[in-house]
């Protein structure tokens, strides 16, 4: 916390904090609960995002994953502002798919992932049209503090040696990024209803092609929003085209678009969890390492009742506002 303190000391207008970490690993789940509870405490009025890998439905790197995962969300959830989760399986497939690499290594997943970083920030790095601050994430992507887990989707994502000689329009990537091929999360959100969309454009990109394309967005059928957020769409754009690694995979484009979107479809990522950490639970299995560094049986209880209860507050709010008041009406 002291080298924090050094650092922001020199900020003329700290906006908040960026943190990079891993659910599924010992440090990235225990030492960041403990720095996110630290950061709370000590800047509580600044935002507190989250770039997190999130562990994969079938890829896992550690046995004890479901664990961390949801002791780490348990601790955490009263302290993060905004959480951008990412899986391994997802970025691999996209990897595999988009840009024909066999067996992708940690270094291809990460430019990806840093891409979307990238674009994510662009807004507070350069100037442009409609630019987004760490604050406007919060406002826009999260109408209810724990409901605060977007979707990212990113596109265009073209191989370097497919790179296209026609660049591709706004309409065009805007649709891509409801793809779930272009997710970086595996779920299904055609099963569930959006609340919230920040589209962030950079590059080659006028206000005017983004209004169209969103307008073509909204008269799909497969993509639903909550009867209680109708307009749903946030929009940034950034004038600086996307910057990719020299001999990386990526081709140079001239616009690209990222969308972080409240989907009530993230809720299956939760649900895969809790069930393999019952089922983990029940036979107290692993517990015991827990236990010896210091833990209570008890936080294990606790936790995955904290992550029903989340499960649980995303199906009330993809409940149709219609219902809600129907119900009222026969008491």
């Amino acid at each position: 916390m002291e080298q924090i303190r050094k650092v922001t000391d020199h900020c003329s207008d700290l906006q908040g904090f960026l943190i990079f970490n891993s659910f599924g690993g010992g440090t990235g789940s225990g030492f960041t609960s403990l720095l996110m509870e630290q950061l709370s405490v000590e800047y509580s009025k600044k935002s507190k995002l989250e770039f997190v890998i999130y562990p994969s439905p079938r890829v896992s790197t550690a046995v004890v994953e479901p664990y961390n995962s949801i002791l780490t969300t348990h601790s955490t959830l009263e302290h993060s502002d905004c959480v951008f989760m990412m899986d391994n399986e997802a970025t691999f497939d996209i990897c595999n798919r988009h840009l024909d690499i066999e067996r992708p290594t940690y270094s291809n997943l990460n430019r990806l992932i840093g891409q979307v970083v990238s674009s994510i920030t662009a807004s507070l790095r350069f100037n442009g049209a409609l630019n987004v601050d760490l604050a406007d994430f919060q406002t826009n992507l999260v109408p209810y503090p724990r409901i605060h887990f977007p979707l990212v989707t990113y596109s265009p994502i073209i191989s370097a040696e497919k790179a296209y000689h026609e660049q591709l329009s706004v309409p065009h990537i805007t649709s891509a990024c409801f793809e779930p091929s272009n997710q970086m999360v595996k779920c299904d959100p055609c099963r569930g209803k959006y609340m919230a969309c920040c589209m962030l454009y950079r590059g080659d990109v006028v206000a005017k092609d983004v209004n169209a394309a969103i307008a073509t967005i909204k008269t799909k059928h497969t993509i639903q929003f909550v009867d209680w957020c109708p307009t749903g769409f946030k929009v940034g754009i950034n004038y600086q085209p996307p910057t990719v690694v020299p001999g990386g995979d990526l081709a140079p484009v001239q616009r690209a678009v990222c969308m972080l979107s409240n989907t009530t479809a993230i809720v299956e990522a939760w649900s895969r969890l809790n069930h393999k950490f019952d089922l983990m639970f029940a036979k107290r299995a692993f517990v015991h390492w827990y236990v010896g560094e210091g833990m209570e049986e008890t936080d294990f209880s606790e936790a995955p009742e904290n992550l029903a209860a989340l499960e649980r507050d995303y199906e009330d709010v993809a409940m149709d506002f219609v219902e809600e008041e129907v119900g009222s009406e026969e008491y």
